[in-house]
């Protein structure tokens, strides 16, 4: 499978702008699973912004959703 940089890039949602990984998906999740933490993409702007993508605050975005 192809990665197509420029159409990731334009749907990434991350406010870190020197990011080398920036568009590259497979690079973003495995560079934040293994720092135990999920990309930009997983949570909205608000909380993307605050750069606490744990997994802990995932799971309480969620709860608070349900």
């Amino acid at each position: 499978m192809e990665c197509n940089l420029k159409a990731n890039q334009l749907k990434c949602n991350c406010t870190y702008e020197p990011c080398p990984r920036k568009g590259k998906c497979c690079e973003c999740i495995a560079y934040h699973l293994a720092m135990e933490e999920l990309p930009a993409c997983a949570f909205p702007p608000e909380i993307e912004q605050t750069y606490d993508r744990s997994f802990t605050r995932f799971a309480r975005w969620v709860q608070k959703r349900g």
